[in-house]
């Protein structure tokens, strides 16, 4: 294929170098698995400078999924609780998950159900704005579960 896309059919490679260096541009495979190869005359450092602009692009309209961690103990304090629901709260309003992990420390470990019952106290209260995406799972000595925003979330806050 020639430079300006046009078809230039079969010839030895040799030619098609030839033809490339009088142009002062590359010869670039493009399909090594053809039947012959195809090739192409192009100028390949140009080539690679649009595509890193085209992904840079890309990458800027990407979504990034923020995902927040917050901690809390088996033995926690109602108003500490309420306090942690509320940072919960607004992290999923902002659109980011949240990986709420439950720390246990010496004897705490004999009790994994009292970190089970705060992670589920937890779910029932943000009832309706959240939803579960991993369940609790008990990993060392830390109970982890990873919460993201409900679908149905922004909709009702543009009707009110």
């Amino acid at each position: 294929m020639g430079p300006d896309g046009q078809q230039i059919g079969i010839v030895p490679i040799q030619e098609a170098l030839q033809r490339a260096q009088e142009l002062d541009l590359d010869l670039v495979e493009v399909a090594p698995q053809a039947n012959p190869p195809v090739c192409r005359i192009m100028d390949y450092g140009k080539y690679k400078y649009e595509r890193d602009i085209r992904q840079k692009e890309a990458r800027k309209k990407q979504a990034r999924v923020e995902v927040k961690e917050i901690k809390f103990r088996p033995k926690i304090d109602p108003h500490d609780y309420e306090t942690k629901k509320g940072h919960v709260e607004r992290f999923l309003r902002a659109g980011a998950r949240v990986k709420v992990t439950i720390m246990f420390r010496g004897r705490e470990m004999a009790h994994t159900e009292l970190g089970r019952r705060i992670l589920d106290r937890l779910v029932e209260d943000l009832q309706g704005l959240a939803v579960v995406e991993a369940e609790p799972k008990q990993d060392g000595r830390n109970m982890v579960m990873v919460i993201a925003p409900s679908k149905k979330q922004p909709a009702r806050a543009a009707q009110a």
